[in-house]
């Protein structure tokens, strides 16, 4: 499997695409999505997704600032050979930000492979990677307006080590990509290429718990 992360680049300007299995965008990649101006035709960005998605031969996830009826989310577009799969939002909105969270995490099947995505300030939130670990995700695809500091790339890097699901991540201009063995590359290039052999492997572990007890019970 191959990944293409255009960071800064937007869906307009992808006509030299190189060829991959899922291309990435960041927010730069649609910029705002009015869903009214998209249903009423005065737009058509979702459509320049799955249309990209369609002459490359590839799938398209596009980060993308989404609004309806003036509520905002931070969301993500994902495309297939010419078909918009869905959008999914970010699900955790911290504090007092301006932002409303959606209501799940999202998990395509892409090209063949099961990825599943995280937006913004889900990337704080290890369930979110348990969750799409145990869903069988062959990847997942973080991506984040900007990169505040080094806590990002530290944090899918532990990730994918513990949950055993390779992370690409795009991130402002910064495009990362973390192995199940730990290891990390960054890369701030127009097209960001890395290679990824999907794997399956799992373990035994047993634990000792108390409570939980198994005998029969007549007073239920």
């Amino acid at each position: 499997m191959i990944i293409c992360v255009a960071a800064g680049g937007s869906i307009k300007d992808a006509a030299n695409l190189p060829r991959c299995d899922i291309a990435v965008f960041g927010f730069k990649g649609l910029g705002e999505v009015d869903y009214e101006s998209e249903l009423r035709g005065v737009t058509d960005k979702f459509e320049d997704c799955a249309r990209l998605s369609k002459t490359a031969g590839c799938g398209v996830v596009c980060a993308c600032k989404t609004k309806s009826r003036g509520i905002l989310r931070k969301s993500v577009a994902v495309a297939d050979r010419g078909k918009l799969l869905g959008i999914s939002d970010m699900t955790h909105v911290i504090d007092c930000e301006d932002w409303k969270s959606g209501a799940g995490l999202g998990f395509y099947s892409v090209g063949g492979y099961k990825i599943g995505l995280i937006v913004e300030n889900d990337l704080l939130f290890p369930e979110c990677f348990n969750s799409l670990s145990l869903c069988g995700c062959n990847l997942i695809i973080a991506v984040a307006e900007e990169l505040k500091d080094n806590v990002p790339p530290l944090l899918i890097r532990a990730y994918s080590y513990l949950y055993g699901v390779p992370v690409v991540m795009c991130a402002g201009n910064m495009a990362y990509f973390s192995e199940v063995s730990g290891a990390i590359a960054g890369s701030a290039q127009q097209f960001s290429m890395f290679e990824i052999t999907p794997q399956n492997r799992y373990h035994l572990i047993t634990s000792r718990t108390r409570g939980l007890f198994v005998d029969g019970r007549e007073d239920y």
